[in-house]
Order: structure tokens, then C-alpha cells, then sequence
């Protein structure tokens, strides 16, 4: 593509995203492309899934009295080829062909050369962009890359209308349903029924939601105050740049108090609020407003004061936020929802005031996933269609088993979700009676259930749902929790908690895991691809400072509980193991020594992680006491699959054939050299997989302590023969919906149909 063809569709995307309604979307598209490529017609038909047809929504060169009149079934015409195809159709004399289809209405029977390309989101057709010439000619192939680029910008504004209401090709808006259902990914299951509470990040214009004022005057009294904060500090960093910048370098400051003069930016910001718009959004709106007018300007100088708007923008609402935190503020019925949530940020929060979470980003393996299941949370992530910023304090209804979520649900609906809720929090009672039982099959093979830790509630609720031990202590929460490195001190404390409530039982502390999803507040690693990057083992052999503190800490805290056992994170080779070692070595001999005191040497053991470990067993074995398998990582990097890319998320899977067999191997090794293998991955605490895990010879599975018992109860049903058998047809099987089916087939007839996550049966309103 040309740098000319680059600047086109720079500026046609940008002025798109300008733009105030689809309606407005598309014909700047047809109209600009028409320009842009020098052709007689530019057309867009959107797909109607009800009525299966194509209308005419925007056209330059048809008759203007067709468009939103003009339709063709999905099986007529070139435009309906081009659907059935899902490619590219180029045509140099279109009249011809056997799919033409002559419509007097447009008066295209004029036009010879045809080119369409299909509006694709997520591998779903949304329309179908068409340019055709009266000269009868073959578009070249940079024309046809044109246009597929910008079909790609086009189906997310296509999709996103769909989303929020603004488009029904044959309805008019008044007479959409009162409700709308959003399909994500099921990270924790469960129902929720409650309000929108929506978490945005600080100073982030995009991030703030549409609300009503409730006091006009207090947002006009909010906003003033705002404004001369602002104001102040943009006059001290002016002063204080005095003696390091020239006057004309310092002149952005000027420009700043010139657009907060009470004429400039601050009346247009006021009038939204007399309007009724709280002081947040105003700014929002008023800011964007100027952004989209600055963007389209001609005059690269302007265009450049983008930034500075933005900037702006960022500074007022940061000091709007400062005094105003209702937006942190939740119920027994809040329903968080965001574009991304970090763990950090949910583990601020009340948990026990969040009824449920769902986020447009993310996975179902993702890092704050994995502690929202561990606290019970419903959850959802994925749902990249949701209308965030217009939806809060909406009514709402998450149904994290099946990945949706209901927008201002009806009554019957809501009526039976309750019905659902009573339903499970039966089964959970009924789950009760396991907490003293040990996981034992009917034929006698017993299997060792550790709890996944890292907040003191998974210690409390691991302790009584009658875990064995921890398998997997996630030392990376408590540095998340805070806003720099904890000293040696404030670790040995929290570390001899988890020792303590887990006194005689064996505690498995995992050494420092951050990076990819896991990030630290006070410390960010920006990189492409994080989930390949600088993370685990290779972050803190980077720091041995870091490192040989934690480790001190873990030492300490284990004296006189002779209970710690240390697993380190994203080995990789070797050569790490044995740097490791070295420092826990010369960490143990220090620690003696100053505290004149003998210690027992933990166990050591890594994490099956990395697909190179499973291939180096027997050169591992003779460093390390034992291994764990980290289920979530293994299975994204043997699969290729970001598991935090919703995209991809039907691809991950540990059923998958290749997961399994790796699997199968990997404790086969491990027995050889007699090192106990477990599992402290997500695939260990999922009833089915965990049969599955069982029958391979896995000593222990560890999980989060809400899928304790439910684990516990399938192996207390399930025989190791059958286990055993089910496994080896699994292992025959080389589609892992098939392998799902066949677990989800005896457990349904085997009376352990609660364990299996149903369709939930919802009532039409």
C-alpha cells in the first residue's frame, strides 16, 4: 500500500471515529473511498440476520431515493455472493455473471467493473462493501487491500451499533426490546442478579461513564474547584520552569490557562452540566468534541495540539475524581464491570460487597480471574460488544456459566435467574457434607487435594473445606497489594500466616511470578508479548536482590514449622535451576547464621510450565525434590494460544489431544525418577479434568479452595477403573469437544449431573 493510500486511510479512519452515528460512519466511508479511489459508485449493505437480506444503507453514485429502501435475500445477487463466499469478488464486466442481479431502483445496469469485499467481525459476516466503474476494468490487488482494511475499521463500528442499539436495518430504535444479551467467556461460574458499578481507571477521558447529575449546583461547585486547581498547577510547573525553559518553550502553559479562561473550555463544560450531564462526563464530551475538531484540521501544527487537549482533559477530571470517589462505592448487589480489571485493583475492593465481575477484556485463565474464582466471584470476561460507559447503575443479570450478561433484564427473567440462584445455593449445602471427608474413589484409591492460596480468605476457606496442604501459595498478591517491593520483614510476617494456618501439612510458596498478566503497580514491564517475555524465574534471577529477599523471608518464617517447600515459576533450562539453587543455598547458610538457628532445607520443585521441561525430565530430576504443573501457561504455549485473548479463547483448551498426551508423559517420567508430580493449574480444580488427572498418576491436585469440594466429590463417585477407562479413550480421541463430551457423559449419567455446567434454561419475557 502506497504512503498516499496510507494517508487516505488514516484520515478516513480518523474522521469514522469522529463521527456521531453509524449512519454518519457510512456515508463518510462511501463518500471518501469514492474520492480516494476514483470510482463511480461506492456502496454499503448491512446484513439483517432476521429477514436473511441485504438492505442498501449508504451509497455515492446510486439513486440517493434507494438507499435504506433497496434490499437483496442473502442468496441473490453479487452482493449476496460475495456474503456466501466470506471473500473478496471481483468482476470486470459484473452484467455477465450469472449472479447479477439487475435492480431498477439503483440504476446500476450502468456500471460494468464490480468489486465487493465483506464486513467480517469475528468471523461473522456484518455487510458488504461494494465500488464499482462503468468502465469495464480488474480493480487491482492494492485496491483490493484498500478496502479490506478498511472493512476491518468498519465491522467493530458496525458491531459496537449493534451492541449498544443504535442499529436495526428494519426496525425502528423505539421498538427494540427493553433488554440486551452480550456473550463473553465464563472465567468463574455462578449467577449474579444486581447494578452496574463501573470501574474506570483514574484520568482516563474514554473510561468515563454516561451519568445524570443528581445536584447540578454541587457538579458547577465541583468543576470550579477542579478548575482552579488546575489552573494553580499548571502556574507553578510555569514558574518553576522559569530558569530550565525559554519563554517561547514555556508558552504551552500559557495556552493551558487561556483555553481554562471562564469563556473557553469551563462555559462549554457548564452548559453540559445545566443540561443535566454530571461534571465528569461534561469534561468528557467537551474535550472530545475539540479533539475530533482538531484531528480533521488541515494545519499539522493544530493537529499536534491533540495531545495537549488531551492532557488537559486528564489533569481537570484527575482533580474532578480526587474529590469525588462514589464511583468506588459498592453494595451487597454491585455487579463490577470494566475494560480490563487487574488483580490489584479487584483485591482493593470490598470482595465481599462484589456480586459479580465482567469485563470487555481478558480470559478465562487470566491472573484476576483465577483470584475472582478463588473468592466465589462470578464471572465473566470477553464480552467486548458491552457498552460500558453507558451502563451504569443499570439493572443486571450474569450468568457465568454460560458467559452472558443481561441488560435490564424482565421480570420473568429475573424471576427465574432467582429460581436458579435458590437451586445452586442448595447444591452447596448439599456439598457441605464432603468438608470432612477425604477424597478416597469407591474402589479405594486416594488422591491428595491441596488448596491454591494468596489472600488469607483462601487460607481460611482451604483450612475449612479440609485441603491437605497448599500446592500453590501465590507470593506475587502481597507485592501487588502494595505500592512498592515489600521488605524482608513485612514477607517473613505474611509468609508465617499461611505457615502457621497449614501447620504440619506441606505449603508450597511459589517464588516471585510477575509479568504478562501479573503486573505490579509500582513496577510495569512494557513488552509486546509479555507472555513470552521477562517473567517468573527470569525477572528475578535478573534481581537476585528481590529474589534472596523473598527467599530470606520464606526461610525465616518456616522456623520451627519445618513445613515450607519452595516451587519456582517459568523454568526454562537447566542453567536457571542451578543459579537458583546457588542462592537459596548461600540464603540458608546466612540465615543460620543470624539467627543461630538450624533449619531444615525446604523441598524444591519447578513448575511444568515451558514445553522444553517435559522434554528434559531426567536432566531436572536430580536438582529438584518434585514437580507441578502450571495447567494454564502449559496449555497456552503448547497450544500457541494467548489465554488472555478472547479472540483465541475457543481454542484454549486442556482437553485438547495434545494437552493430554504431554500430560501422560510428564508423570510417566516423573515416576521413573521417583519425583512426585502435581497439578496446581485451573485444569486441576474442573471435575472433569480432575478424573481425568487422577487416572494418570498425578499424587496431588491442587485448586482454589471453591473447587474443593466439588472435586472431592467426584472422586469420591468416580472408580479408578472407570477413571482409568475413560482416560484411555480420551487419549484415542483427537478433538477436545469430543473428550469434554465424553467426561460430561458419565458424570450426567452417573449421577453427578451437578457437577456438569448446563445450559441454563432461560424464560422468554
Amino acid at each position: 500500500m502506497s504512503n498516499m493510500q496510507l494517508d487516505t486511510l488514516r484520515r478516513i479512519v480518523q474522521e469514522i471515529n469522529a463521527s456521531t452515528s453509524l449512519h454518519e460512519s457510512l456515508d463518510i466511508m462511501v463518500n471518501q473511498v469514492a474520492e480516494a479511489m476514483h470510482v463511480d459508485v461506492c456502496s454499503i449493505y448491512l446484513l439483517d440476520e432476521r429477514n436473511q437480506r441485504y438492505l442498501l444503507m449508504a451509497s455515492k453514485g446510486l439513486n440517493p431515493e434507494s438507499v435504506g429502501h433497496v434490499s437483496l435475500h442473502t442468496s441473490e445477487g453479487l452482493v449476496g455472493l460475495v456474503g456466501q463466499r466470506e471473500e473478496i469478488v471481483n468482476l470486470n464486466d459484473a452484467p455477465k455473471h450469472e449472479r447479477f442481479m439487475y435492480l431498477a431502483e439503483t440504476g446500476e445496469e450502468i456500471y460494468n467493473s464490480f468489486l465487493g469485499v465483506p464486513v467480517m467481525y469475528r468471523r461473522k459476516v456484518m455487510g458488504v462493501l461494494v465500488v464499482q466503474n462503468k468502465d469495464k476494468q480488474d480493480f487491482s490487488e492494492a485496491a483490493e487491500s484498500f478496502l479490506v482494511t478498511l472493512c476491518a475499521q468498519l465491522s467493530g463500528v458496525i458491531a459496537h451499533a449493534h451492541a449498544v442499539g443504535n442499529i436495526d436495518v428494519f426496525r425502528k430504535p423505539n421498538n427494540l426490546p427493553a433488554y440486551k444479551t452480550f456473550q463473553g467467556v465464563s472465567g468463574s461460574g455462578g449467577i449474579a442478579l444486581g447494578r452496574a458499578v463501573i470501574l474506570y481507571p483514574p484520568a482516563d477521558l474514554a473510561a468515563v461513564p454516561d451519568r445524570e447529575a443528581e445536584d447540578i449546583s454541587e457538579e458547577l461547585e465541583l468543576l470550579d474547584n477542579a478548575l482552579d486547581a488546575v489552573r494553580q498547577e499548571i502556574q507553578a510547573l510555569d514558574d518553576k520552569m522559569q530558569d530550565a525553559l525559554m519563554a517561547e518553550e514555556r508558552a504551552l502553559f500559557s495556552v493551558f490557562l487561556r483555553m481554562l479562561d471562564e469563556n473557553a473550555l469551563p462555559a462549554e463544560i457548564k452548559e453540559l452540566i445545566r443540561e443535566g450531564n454530571w461534571a465528569q462526563g461534561a469534561v468528557r464530551i467537551v474535550i472530545d468534541n475539540h479533539i475530533a475538531l482538531f484531528s480533521q484540521m488541515e494545519d499539522d501544527y493544530l493537529r499536534e495540539r491533540v495531545s495537549d487537549l488531551k492532557d488537559l482533559g486528564r489533569r481537570i477530571l484527575a482533580s474532578l475524581q480526587e474529590a469525588d470517589a462514589s464511583h468506588r462505592e459498592l453494595t451487597d448487589e454491585s455487579i463490577l464491570i470494566g475494560e480490563e480489571i487487574s488483580t490489584a485493583a479487584l483485591v482493593e475492593l470490598p470482595v465481599d460487597k462484589i456480586a459479580a465481575i465482567v469485563t470487555t477484556e481478558g480470559a478465562m485463565n487470566s491472573h484476576m480471574v483465577i483470584v475472582a474464582r478463588a473468592l466465589g466471584i462470578p464471572t465473566v470476561v470477553g464480552v467486548t460488544e458491552l457498552p460500558i460507559n453507558s451502563l451504569d447503575d443499570v439493572e443486571m443479570i450474569v450468568d457465568a456459566h454460560q458467559g452472558r450478561v443481561f441488560i435490564n433484564p424482565p421480570r420473568r427473567m429475573r424471576t427465574r435467574y432467582k429460581e436458579i440462584q435458590k437451586e445452586e445455593e442448595q447444591i452447596a449445602k448439599d456439598l457441605k457434607q464432603y468438608e470432612t471427608k477425604d477424597a478416597i474413589t469407591p474402589d479405594g484409591v486416594a488422591v491428595k487435594l491441596y488448596v491454591n492460596t494468596g489472600l488469607m480468605i483462601d487460607v481460611v476457606r482451604g483450612v475449612q473445606r479440609g485441603a491437605k496442604g497448599v500446592g500453590l501459595y501465590r507470593s506475587e498478591i502481597p507485592f501487588m497489594l502494595r505500592d512498592r517491593f515489600p521488605g524482608e520483614e513485612e514477607q517473613r510476617a505474611i509468609y508465617r500466616q499461611q505457615l502457621s494456618h497449614f501447620a504440619n501439612k506441606p505449603v508450597v510458596m511459589r517464588t516471585l511470578d510477575i509479568g504478562a498478566d501479573k503486573d505490579l503497580p509500582y513496577f510495569s514491564i512494557e513488552e509486546e508479548n509479555s507472555a513470552l517475555g521477562w517473567r517468573g524465574i527470569r525477572f528475578t534471577l535478573d534481581h537476585p536482590e528481590i529474589f534472596s529477599s523473598q527467599i530470606r523471608a520464606m526461610l525465616k518464617a518456616s522456623i520451627g514449622l519445618n513445613n515450607l517447600h519452595i516451587l519456582l515459576p517459568m523454568i526454562t533450562s537447566v542453567s536457571e535451576v542451578e543459579e537458583a539453587l546457588y542462592l537459596l543455598d548461600r540464603d540458608l547458610q546466612a540465615v543460620q547464621e543470624e539467627e543461630q538457628v538450624k533449619i531444615t532445607k525446604p523441598k524444591i520443585g519447578i513448575m511444568v510450565e515451558v514445553p522444553s521441561v517435559l522434554l528434559q525430565i531426567d536432566e531436572f530430576a536430580p536438582l529438584v525434590d518434585f514437580f507441578s504443573v502450571g495447567s494454564n501457561d502449559l496449555t497456552q504455549y503448547l497450544l500457541a494460544v494467548d489465554r488472555n485473548n478472547p479472540r483465541v479463547a475457543n481454542v484454549y483448551s486442556h482437553f485438547h489431544p495434545a494437552v493430554l498426551r504431554a500430560l501422560t508423559r510428564l508423570v510417566k517420567e516423573c515416576h521413573k525418577y521417583d519425583k512426585p508430580v502435581s497439578v496446581c493449574g485451573e485444569m486441576a480444580g474442573d471435575p472433569l479434568s480432575a478424573v481425568i488427572l487422577m487416572a494418570m498418576g498425578f499424587n496431588t491436585l491442587s485448586m482454589s479452595s471453591s473447587n474443593i469440594l466439588r472435586v472431592r466429590k467426584a472422586i469420591c463417585h468416580v472408580p479408578m477403573t472407570d477413571a482409568q477407562h475413560l482416560l484411555d479413550q480420551a487419549l484415542k480421541m483427537n478433538n477436545p469437544l469430543m473428550v469434554k463430551s465424553l467426561m460430561e457423559y458419565y458424570f450426567k449419567t452417573h449421577g453427578l449431573g451437578d457437577m456438569v455446567k448446563l445450559a441454563t434454561r432461560i424464560v422468554s419475557p
